[in-house]
Formats: C-alpha cells, structure tokens, sequence
C-alpha cells in the first residue's frame, strides 16, 4: 500500500491524544537515570561510538550514569548552582552525552555550542549568556582559548583528551568522585536547554528551552520515526510514554543514527534525547559525512531509524541509486527537515530505502510541530496519514497548528499566512513544546507572539485536507544545506574588514544545497578606488581574503560562496537594507540560467 492510499488516522489521533506533564520534570532523569536504575542498566547501550578503538565503542546506562555523577559533584565543587549556564562545546561523542545528563540533573543549564564556531561567534555567546564553565575538546580549545580574556563570567573551561589551553583535565576531574548525585527536582517548565538561533535584526537570540519541551517533542518524533519500533496500537491516538518505553524496551532492537549536531536542535532534541529518553541506542560519528560513510555506518550499526538533512539524502541518492545492491539495511523510519525534500528523493526512499521519508517542520523556539506520519503504508492500530510529496505535513498530536494573517486571524485553505502555534492544543490543554522565551531579551519574546498564537516567520497554505505547503520565510533567515543562516551576523563580520563599507547577505538558489550564500558587498573608498585601478586578478583575491575573513571568525558554513561587489545596497526611507530586493534579483537571475 502506497502513501497515497493510506487510511487517514489523523483527525482520529488528534481527538484521542491528551498531554500528561508532570509538574516536576527532569531531561536526566528521563533519558538516562530511570535506565540506569533498570536490572540490565550494564549492557543497555545508550552510545555507540562509530570506528572507536575496543573497550571505547559502547557507553552502557550505567557507564553514563556513572559519568554524569561525577561530573556534577566536580561541576558543583566548580561552583556552579543551579540555573547557570554551561557550555558544551563538543562533537559526537560519549562525553558530549555525559555533559548533558550532568549539566541537566543538576538543574544548571545545557548551553550548546558547534564545534564549527570561530571566535568570534563563541566570544559573543559565552558572554550574552554569562556562562560559568565550558567543556570542550582539542577542536574547539583554541577558539576558546582566544576568546577567554573577553569572557569575565567564565570560571573554567574543561578539556576532554588533553585539550591544550583548558583549566582542568576532563578525566582527572571526575577521578575523585565515586558517589551517587542528587537529582535536582526541576519543575517541568524550568529552563534546561539555552540554544542560539540567528536572525536578520541585531545579534543571535538565546531561546531558552524547558525540560517539558522534551515531552513536547516526542509526538512528532514517534510519529515521524513510524513509532519508532514500538507496535503501532494506539487506536485512540496515544504515543509511547515513559511507562511504556521501560514495558517495551526490551522488546524494542530500534538503533538511531543522524549526522544532525548535537550541539543543534535538529540534533540534540530530534536525535540525542529522543533515542535515550526511550532506552535505545544512538550512534555517535565525529566526521566528515559522505554517503558512502552514511550506508556503510547504517549496516555496521543495523540503524532502524535516522535523521538525514535533504541535501544528504540528495548527495545518497545520487552516489549509489540502489544502495541495497551494495548494502544490508534495515531502516524502518526516517524524518527528513532543513528544507523541501523533493519528488525525486521522495520516490527514491520509498522504492530504493524501502521507507516513506517523513519531512518534519519546526524552529528552536517551537520544534517537532508539523510533519508526516506515512507509516510506510501500514496504518494498522489506527495510526498514521499519507505523506503528500512537497507538503511540510500536519500538525502533530498535541499541537494546534494554523496559518494566520497579521492580525493573527486563521486564514482559509488557500490562502497564504504566517505558521504559528497556539498556546493551547485543541482540547484547551497547554502544549509543553514552547520556549521560555530569548535570553535577556523581552522585546523579542513579546514580538514572537500574537495572542496565544507564537509566530514561526515562515510562510504557508494550508488545503481542504489540513496539509501546509510551505511558500518562503516571512523574515530574511534562510537556509542553505540544511543550515539555518541568519544574515545579520555574516553581514556584520563582513563590514568589520577594512576594506568593506556595508553588506547584505542573501539565499542564491542552487539545485545541490537549496540555497548557496551570497554576500553583496559595498567596497570602502579607498579599496574602491583600488579595485578600479588593480590589475587582473586583484577583485578574485579580494574575495578569497573576505570569505576567509569570515571563515575564521564564525562557522564554516556561513561564509558567502559569492561575493557580488556593489555601488550600493537597496535601502528603505528609514535606512533598512532590503534585502528582499536583492533574493528576489538571485530567484530571478536563477530562473534565467535554468
């Protein structure tokens, strides 16, 4: 059975789904120490390690439970108390893990940081949000160690494999400690989780994310994840709980893998804690994605269930056709998001994967609320609803979902608006997916609202039949490879090389990656003057030395693989770059060249 010829559960779900949050709350206790308390704590895995030497491969309950202990005794001999910010500035590995089930047991907070930040993007984080100590490895302790004269709040940094640079070795630090810590008993809306996200006015925006948001997550993920190997009986619309996760777990052989960062929400509350949360292992791999690597990681692991980023799927696709001539896999779901993913790698999943791609909508601020539920065609126990090629899906159960105008009125089918969340799901009940609001920044949190409704700032249609498509971003974010860039933050590193007087940065279409950076730049006089009068090849080395001006101080992925020089920006009366002018100019310049 196709997805088009699916029974349709949703609305049934919808009515049948009730949210069930404790008033006290802890992402720790749910994800690693209720496991740990288990009879088969020792030999439940929580991590594998891929390509890890013998002895290094596998991270049981118990060892993470062990871990995290003694890393909050050394965190609390450090001094840091409850509601502090900690930053975990690491890859995919064990003790990424370990940081973030300490930090949260404890009741500080869990600030990540991608290990792909340069100095300048970290130094501005690390004091916006007066983080007390930061925990990193050998590909991050140079960056921070530059930053730290600028950081006054920041007591210690902790090196994991002898970081150079760091205050205190990882291992010697949890050395002394051996006893069993306290949990802290964390209200449920209680800040857990502070992640950066970017925008197109003014510096980056902390969204400080609750430990309920977990439990707000986890309808989308099961739903996406094709119940994530737990039997699909939930004829009144449930999902799986904590109760039934410790019930079934035994039973449950599902093994997770995403290249999603953990330091991302994509990769932290869609992968990380999500897959402990229900007692099953996730992969961890620290290294360059390629699909070869992808196929070969999934067989090794006997993967059952992945996130993969559409400009992944493209590159796989594309590399092996029919990856199961070559490889044994055993996916049984698989969540796609970052941007559209396409017919043709729609089709590709469903003929040559053997999976129905479930694309999944959702920002930081409110994640995981629309998506698909295919099921792959089985909708058996009253779950699930087609997927539609090209749609971002349904709301979730437990998530009211509509497309309203500026006024925040709902706009009929057809009818393009802004997708925004309601405070309240359609029984009246509060809906635990939303954010506290940004750090130190109320102006902002009161602009993200209308009324009860929480504004995305991306653009859509809804049809008869409850589905959205989505038609661009209502601001000037955008993404590129999966990657959420908000120009204000390029544009502002551009301007500070001396040779550059203004910038604006925007989406040029690419077919590979969605979108591809590009920076118009408005040359400062005299490198104005200079360009006019240099020779040949002196405007191609002024571009290489911008990109890697901006290489150098914020992430790979953010400098501008185009650089357009300028006369001028196009402004409005009041002075605003409008940068809607120059990414409809790159749509239309596409549509040329296609």
């Amino acid at each position: 059975m196709d997805g088009s010829q699916a029974r349709d559960n949703w609305a049934a779900m919808h009515a049948g789904f009730r949210w069930a949050v404790p008033a006290h709350f802890n992402m720790a206790q749910a994800c690693n120490r209720r496991w740990s308390e288990a009879p088969d704590a020792g030999t439940r895995v929580a991590v594998i390690a891929h390509g890890a030497p013998e002895g290094r491969r596998v991270l049981t309950h118990a060892d993470l439970r062990r871990q995290a202990d003694a890393l909050s005794h050394a965190l609390a001999a450090l001094g840091v108390r409850r509601g502090e910010r900690v930053a975990i500035v690491l890859p995919q590995r064990f003790e990424t893990a370990v940081a973030y089930m300490a930090v949260l047991q404890m009741g500080a907070v869990a600030m990540p940081l991608s290990i792909l930040f340069g100095p300048e993007a970290l130094e501005y984080r690390l004091r916006n949000s007066d983080s007390v100590v930061a925990i990193c490895d050998a590909s991050a302790a140079a960056a921070l160690a530059e930053v730290r004269p600028q950081c006054p709040a920041l007591r210690c940094v902790v090196g994991v494999d002898g970081a150079p640079g760091t205050d205190a070795d990882w291992e010697a630090l949890l050395a002394p400690h051996r006893d069993p810590f306290a949990l802290v008993d964390t209200r449920a809306d209680e800040g857990a989780v502070l992640i950066y996200t970017s925008g197109t006015t003014g510096p980056p925006k902390g969204a400080l994310i609750p430990h309920q948001a977990l439990i707000g997550n986890l309808p989308g993920f099961i739903c996406s994840q094709n119940w994530f190997g737990f039997p699909p009986t939930a004829g009144e619309g449930a999902v799986p709980t904590a109760g039934t996760a410790r019930s079934a777990g035994l039973q449950n052989t599902s093994v997770f893998w995403s290249p999603a960062d953990w330091a991302w929400t994509g990769g932290l509350m869609d992968a990380l804690l999500p897959a402990l949360y229900f007692g099953r292992p996730i992969v961890a791999f620290n290294g360059r994605f390629s699909p070869e690597l992808a196929f070969t990681l999934m067989q090794a692991h006997g993967v059952t269930h992945s996130f993969l980023f559409p400009t992944a799927l493209k590159a796989m696709m594309k590399a092996f056709p029919e990856p199961r001539r070559q490889f044994r896999l055993r996916l049984q779901g698989l969540m796609s998001a970052g941007e559209a993913v396409g017919d043709a790698v729609f089709h590709w999943c469903r003929e040559q994967l053997g999976v129905t791609v479930n694309e999944m909508f959702g920002q930081t601020e409110i994640n995981y609320v629309v998506g698909n539920c295919a099921m792959n065609g089985d909708t058996e126990g009253g779950v699930g609803w087609p997927a539609r090629p090209g749609s971002m899906g349904r709301p979730y159960p437990g998530h009211r979902v509509a497309v309203i105008d500026e006024e925040g009125r709902e706009c009929p089918p057809g009818v393009p608006g802004d997708v925004a969340v309601n405070r309240y799901d359609v029984h009246g009940q509060p809906d635990p997916i939303f954010f506290l609001g940004y750090w130190r920044n109320e102006g902002a949190t009161a602009g993200k609202y209308t009324g009860d409704w929480c504004r995305t700032g991306d653009l859509a249609l809804r049809d008869e039949a409850g589905y959205l498509w989505y038609q661009g971003r209502a601001d000037d974010v955008f993404k590129a490879a999966g990657y959420r860039i908000g120009p204000s933050e390029i544009e502002n590193c551009l301007v500070k090389h001396p040779a550059v007087a203004n910038a604006a940065v925007v989406p040029k279409p690419d077919r590979e990656r969605g979108a591809l950076v590009k920076a118009y730049v408005v040359l400062a006089p005299d490198a104005a003057a200079r360009r006019s009068a240099a020779p040949a090849g002196f405007e191609a080395d002024l571009v290489a030395q911008l990109q890697a001006h901006v290489k150098g101080r914020l992430a790979p992925y953010e400098y501008p693989k185009e650089i357009e020089f300028i006369e001028q920006l196009p402004m409005t009366t009041t002075g605003k770059v409008q940068r809607r002018i120059l990414r409809l100019q790159e749509e239309e310049r596409a549509r040329g060249r296609a």
